[in-house]
Formats: structure tokens, sequence, C-alpha cells
């Protein structure tokens, strides 16, 4: 039988395109959460159709870096415009993630950011 679950992972920069997206598919997708910016979005909502949305779940990966490289790297590739070889950063590194509940029909009924952080 067909499943009343699905989640979609829309890897986009623009979050236009996101939410647009969550909206065609509102009410046919349990979940559309997005991906790609590495940066947390605070935007967790259940839209009208049923379908959790989310811009941007967040990265996993050193917090005090641009994007899991090391910063003077990162600084250096966009100052000579010139590549760079990156190398991811240490220390202290997060994990960005979403919870769904969601009901028996594969509508989301709950929607929450996570955030945890360990040395």
């Amino acid at each position: 039988s067909k499943t009343p679950y699905v989640l979609v992972d829309f890897h986009a920069e623009a979050t236009s395109e996101k939410v647009a997206l969550a909206n065609f598919l509102d009410g046919k997708a349990s979940a559309v959460l997005g991906t790609h910016t590495h940066v947390a979005t605070a935007d967790q909502r259940i839209l009208p159709g049923g379908t959790g949305y989310i811009t941007d779940a967040g990265m996993c990966g050193p917090l005090d870096s641009v994007l899991g490289v090391k910063k003077e790297l990162a600084i250096r590739k966009f100052i000579t415009k010139r590549p760079v070889k990156f190398e991811v950063a240490s220390g202290l590194t997060e994990v960005n993630g979403v919870y769904l509940e969601l009901d028996e029909n594969g509508n989301t009924i709950k929607i929450n950011r996570l955030n945890y952080c360990r040395k």
C-alpha cells in the first residue's frame, strides 16, 4: 500500500523557491525541509494543508567557522578572489535539525527546531 508519509528535502539557495515549493506541495507532502545555506532559520510552521515547513534545517559542523571551514581560509578566498583549499574548522560543534510529529494521515502536527552544541 501507499505510504502517507512524504518528506521533501529541498536543497536550494533562494528562500523564495523554498516557500513557493512548500505552498505548492501543501497537503501533498508531510513536510518540506529546506537545506543548503547551513544557517538554521526560525520560520518553522505548519501550512494550512498540514505540511510542515522550515526554510533551512541548519548545519552539522564547527560553530566557530564559515560554513564549517576555517574562517581565515574563507576570508582569504573572498578577499583575493582566488581558489583556496578549504580545511574543516575545529572547536565547538553544533548539530541542527528538525523534529517532526506526523499523524496517521501524514500531516505534520508538530515541528520544532533542534540545536545541540558540544566540544
